[in-house]
Order: structure tokens, then C-alpha cells, then sequence
């Protein structure tokens, strides 16, 4: 794994490989992906025209199960980056203790300049390229940035298709109308407001109303920033990629989520101060939610940071340089691979769901996220304090050894017998 982001990607877990009791065969194992599948997907556009994009499927590693991983349509989608979400993956699970391994992918399409009908023919048309590598014991994908469960609706009656059955266990994050589980499209949000629940007293001791910043209001950062809101916390700047907002004496985060919804931005806010989006980084806050893209927290800004807790919802917003200058300037940073693994923890309902024809309620998603969540998230802490490591360090300890529990015990070794 040669690119840069890549790169950067390995080092969190390098850091845990001397506290971590693992094998060599693990670490070999992580070297590359298990397998890594590039197609081109044509699309018949609505004026009559031919487009083709790029689309990737990556399965990083499956010791633990079967892969499991979104699918994300976005213009900088290229095979770097979707292996290394993949390797993300493999550690949430891990961590989380699901039964899976992990697994990405993505299309490089701008969805806004796509009608409704081209979107469709794009994602029946992504699942028929990749449908061999899929499967509820394969591969499980689930939305991601930009997909959706009607995105999900249509990839799942493909595959269905394409196999000539009914296999709702394929994919997550459905329509409830097939098979999909209530709880879903909150899931991320509420899994980060347990992990940030079980942690307050530890990072946040003494501190009576936090204040809170969100960079990223998209569906997790915005339903993050409404709970937080509604348990005592002062929101205080929140923004998405086109403008940022700030109240120092708190926003009306109801207001701006009906704006958003309405308006499809941020732009011309009902509250607070319209500021740049590097000054919402810099602020001066309890607590600090990067929920957008990875790396928005890099070496060159991670110095002007004045939060003293780093939540990060989305996958991988601090780069390991970063993750360094932060703890040495004593800023907690909770892992992406806990806060933001609530999503893929109901996923695992929904594939429980389907495979096992139940139905779940509301009150039952939403009672085992929460015992999952804090069962992982306590368990961390006392690895943390056990082994005087900090919270990201932590998290990659407990991956790395459930990780090679996994490789040892289904061993290498192979008799060959050539000529």
C-alpha cells in the first residue's frame, strides 16, 4: 500500500503493534487487500447518450466473516480511497466485535448532476458489474456518502435478479418496505452520542454545559448535533460544504436542520454568524465532530485546534500527523473505528434480520445499539487505563488482537506437493 493515503492509514495500527499481543501472519495479512475489483458501469443517460464510470469494490480482509462496507458515489472516488475505507472497515468490525470483516466501495460520479431515473440505471447497473463478489456470506454492502436507502431498494432488487431469488440479507440499509430495520438512518448518530455518553466523565470532568462543534451537517453530524443539543450540550458553530455557522451562545440547531432540509445548504442561515470553515476548526470548544470527509484535520491545521475532545464521526478526519501534534498537546481523540460504528452495529441487526426472517421494532434496534456501544466503549477504557495507552491506540489494540485470534485460529499452513 504505496499511496498517501493509504499510507497514512496504516501508521494508527502500527502504533498499537508493540502493546498488542498478535502474530505475524496478521500483520502479513494486512499488507494488501483479499481482493480488489475495478468495473466500468455505461450508463444510458435520459437524452440518449452514453456514459461509463468507474466503479470499485474492495474486499480488504474476511478472517472475521463476511466483508461488510458502504458504497459511496462521489467525484474523487478512486481505488485508493476506497481501500482504504475498506481497511477502516476491518478494524470497526473488529473492534465492535460484529462478525464481519471489511469491505468498501464507490462509483466517481457527481450524483447532483444525475436525474433520478439515471441514478437508478447507475446503481442497478454498479451491482450487475460487481454482483460475483457479493453475497450475504461474501460481501454486504450499505449506503454511504451520497446513497441512501432508495439507493440500497434498488441495488438489492438487482442482485435479486441477477440470482434469481429473494435474498434480503445481501444488503443493508434498505427500504422498511424491504427488509430494512428502523433505527438505520440514525444509527451512526446515536452509536457516537453512547460512546461520547460513557466517555464524558473522563474526558470532560467538571465541565457542566460542553460546548460543541460540528464540521459536517449531513445526516450523522446534524442528528448528532440535535442530540447533543436536546442533552444539555451548547451547539455552538455547525457547517457542511458550502457555508459555516456560529453562535457562541448556541445555535438553534432545529432551525438549521429545517433549513438544510429545505434548502439543500447551510447558505443564508436562519441563526447565528456565517464564519470561514477553517475558523470552525480553530474554535475554542469542549468538544470538536468532524463528520465529513477524511482528513479535514491534517498537519497543517491540527496546531490551531483549541477543542479538547475530538470525536470523530467521519471516516478517518485526522490524518496520523495530526493524531500526533494532538496528543502532545494533550487533546483526546476518539477513534473514527468506535464513534462512528453504530451504523455498520445496525446493519448487523438488519443481516440478522434477513437471514433469519425476524422483524425487529424500534425500542429493540435502539436497546441493543446502545448495550453494544457501551459494552465496546467501556471495554476500551479499561484497555486504555489498563495499558496507559491512548483511546485511538487503544481501539487498535483490541482490533489487532481479535484480528489475529481470528487468523491463528484458522492457521496458513498448507501442503503442496508440486511437479
Amino acid at each position: 500500500m504505496t499511496d498517501d493515503l493509504l499510507s497514512d492509514a496504516t501508521r494508527r495500527p502500527q502504533r498499537a503493534y508493540e502493546h498488542a499481543e498478535i502474530s505475524d501472519e496478521l500483520l502479513h495479512r494486512l499488507e494488501q487487500p483479499s481482493s480488489s475489483l475495478k468495473v466500468s458501469i455505461p450508463v444510458r443517460m435520459d437524452d440518449g447518450s452514453l456514459r461509463v464510470f468507474p466503479g470499485y469494490r474492495v474486499r480488504f480482509d474476511d478472517s472475521r466473516g463476511p466483508a461488510k462496507g458502504g458504497i459511496r458515489y462521489h467525484p474523487d472516488v478512486d481505488v485508493r480511497e476506497v481501500t482504504t475505507l475498506s481497511y477502516w472497515m476491518t478494524f470497526k468490525t473488529a473492534l465492535l466485535d460484529l462478525p464481519f470483516g471489511g469491505g468498501k466501495g464507490g462509483v466517481r460520479v457527481d450524483p447532483r448532476s444525475l436525474s433520478t431515473a439515471e441514478l437508478e440505471r447507475l446503481s442497478r447497473g454498479y451491482v450487475s458489474a460487481v454482483a460475483d463478489a457479493l453475497g450475504p456470506d461474501i460481501d454486504i454492502p450499505a449506503p454511504d456518502v451520497a446513497t441512501n436507502e432508495l439507493v440500497m431498494g434498488w441495488m438489492a432488487d438487482e442482485y435479486d435478479k441477477i440470482v434469481r431469488g429473494h435474498v434480503p440479507a445481501a444488503f443493508t440499509g434498505k427500504p422498511l418496505a424491504l427488509g430494512g430495520i428502523p433505527g438505520r438512518s440514525s444509527a451512526t448518530s446515536d452509536g457516537a452520542f453512547h460512546v461520547l455518553r460513557i466517555l464524558r466523565d473522563r474526558l470532560l470532568s467538571g465541565v457542566e454545559t460542553p460546548t460543541v462543534a460540528v464540521q459536517g451537517f449531513g445526516n450523522a453530524g446534524s442528528q448528532l448535533a440535535a442530540t447533543l443539543a436536546s442533552d444539555g450540550y451548547r451547539v455552538v458553530a455547525v457547517s457542511d460544504s458550502r457555508a459555516a455557522v456560529h453562535d457562541p451562545d448556541g445555535l438553534d440547531v432545529g432551525k438549521l436542520v429545517t433549513h438544510k432540509q429545505g434548502t439543500g445548504s447551510l447558505e443564508d442561515p436562519p441563526v447565528g454568524e456565517v464564519i470561514d470553515a477553517a475558523e470552525l476548526l480553530a474554535l475554542d470548544v469542549d468538544v470538536l465532530v468532524p463528520a465529513a470527509l477524511e482528513g479535514a484535520i491534517h498537519a497543517d491545521n491540527a496546531g490551531d485546534l483549541q477543542a479538547r475532545v475530538v470525536l470523530e464521526v467521519a471516516n478517518g478526519p485526522v490524518t496520523a500527523d495530526a493524531d500526533e501534534i494532538l496528543t502532545e498537546a494533550g487533546v483526546e481523540v476518539v477513534p473514527d473505528i468506535l464513534a462512528n460504528a453504530g451504523g455498520v452495529t445496525v446493519s448487523w441487526f438488519e443481516w440478522i434480520q434477513g437471514r433469519s426472517g425476524d422483524r425487529w421494532d424500534a425500542a429493540a434496534v435502539e436497546e441493543r445499539l446502545e448495550r453494544r456501544m457501551v459494552a465496546e466503549t467501556e471495554h476500551l477504557t479499561r484497555v486504555a487505563s489498563g495499558r496507559d495507552l491512548p483511546l485511538v491506540t487503544a481501539a487498535y489494540v483490541i482490533a489487532l488482537e481479535r484480528l489475529s485470534a481470528a487468523v491463528d485460529a484458522q492457521g496458513t499452513a498448507r501442503t503442496y506437493s508440486g511437479g
